[in-house]
């Protein structure tokens, strides 16, 4: 869409303006669209902003063939190039490499009339000035068939409840609970005496909950997690599922979950398909240090209120559990 692609360049242009005039962009999809986003980015520059040009529209095919980020790896590090990564192309075909961890800028470009902003280094922007707009984007486009695509994935939901201890009359609440696949098991398990909420930030998610009559078991709130509009110790249990890997300051996400849960009460992190193989989906291998790794995801939650008690990752599941301190 024209109006997506201009709030994209519109904010990339004011963040980027005061800063160094070369730009290099990298793709792995269409060259064509990644030049005709190139030059919309230019043209979205005020008049008095510092002249700035595009350097180059790079490919991610290497001299011997190879589908990797060559391109921008054999790029020397300058302080006044602002290194600009479009990931292109259809999933599995690209693995991410250096080239895309050392971009200041990451733009999902799979659909070029949809770009999204992925990340921007904190020395651009603060993260408040674009990540929930942004998110708001990527998921958006994705929410109607979001059921369609990974609807069969239910029953692992409804197992992972019961590994959460899940009881009657407990207060569950479901933090970016995307399309309520998780809210029929939770209202399941805390019965008629309890309650479960379920908060997302992408109105779009929340609309297909609901027509899934998934907002009949469960209340239905816009919310971003960074800033949840519950009460202190309100929960028994706090369900996660694809949440934590998205925030952009893990510590602070999960110590606003800690806040809202009572001492004592649990926190289920879950993913129904464990990291390797989401990771392979997205078409990339996963990393010392990550998020969810389990030498990085203790100290983590420990930081934030938790006690890691339970991990499990393995091809049908991802599920760590934790304890509020």
């Amino acid at each position: 869409m024209p109006e997506r692609i201009a709030e994209v360049t519109a904010l990339l242009a004011e963040v980027l303006a005061p800063r160094a005039p070369l730009t290099v962009i990298v793709d792995g999809g269409d060259p064509g669209a990644a030049a005709a986003f190139a030059s919309r980015l230019a043209a979205a520059f005020p008049p008095a902003a510092r002249a700035w040009s595009v350097d180059a529209v790079l490919g991610l095919i290497g001299p011997g063939g190879g589908m990797f980020d060559s391109a921008l790896n054999v790029l020397e590090p300058a302080t006044d190039r602002i290194l600009v990564y479009l990931r292109g192309g259809p999933r599995h075909r690209f693995a991410e490499g250096d080239g895309e961890r050392r971009a200041q800028v990451v733009i999902d470009h799979r659909d070029p009339d949809w770009p999204v902003i992925r990340h921007l280094h904190p020395d651009l922007a603060d993260v408040d000035r674009w990540y929930l707009s942004e998110s708001r984007a990527f998921f958006a486009a994705r929410a109607a068939d979001w059921d369609s695509k990974f609807g069969d994935d239910m029953p692992r939901y409804t197992e992972a409840v019961r590994l959460a201890g899940v009881r009657p009359g407990h207060v569950a609440i479901d933090v970016g609970c995307g399309t309520g696949r998780a809210l029929p098991a939770l209202a399941a398990a805390v019965g008629p005496t309890g309650r479960v909420l379920g908060l997302d930030f992408t109105p779009g998610m929340l609309a297909a909950a609901r027509r899934a009559g998934r907002g009949d078991c469960a209340t239905l709130l816009l919310a971003d997690a960074r800033r949840l509009p519950v009460a202190d110790a309100t929960a028994d249990v706090i369900f996660a599922a694809g949440l934590v890997h998205h925030l952009p300051d893990p510590i602070a996400g999960l110590t606003e979950l800690a806040r809202v849960t009572r001492p004592g009460g649990t926190l289920a992190i879950f993913h129904p398909t464990g990291r390797a193989e989401l990771a392979a989906r997205h078409g990339r291998t996963l990393r010392p240090g990550e998020p969810l790794g389990e030498e990085r995801l203790g100290p983590l939650l420990a930081a934030a209120g938790w006690d890691l008690t339970a991990y499990e990752d393995v091809p049908t599941r991802f599920l760590a559990q934790a304890i509020r301190t």
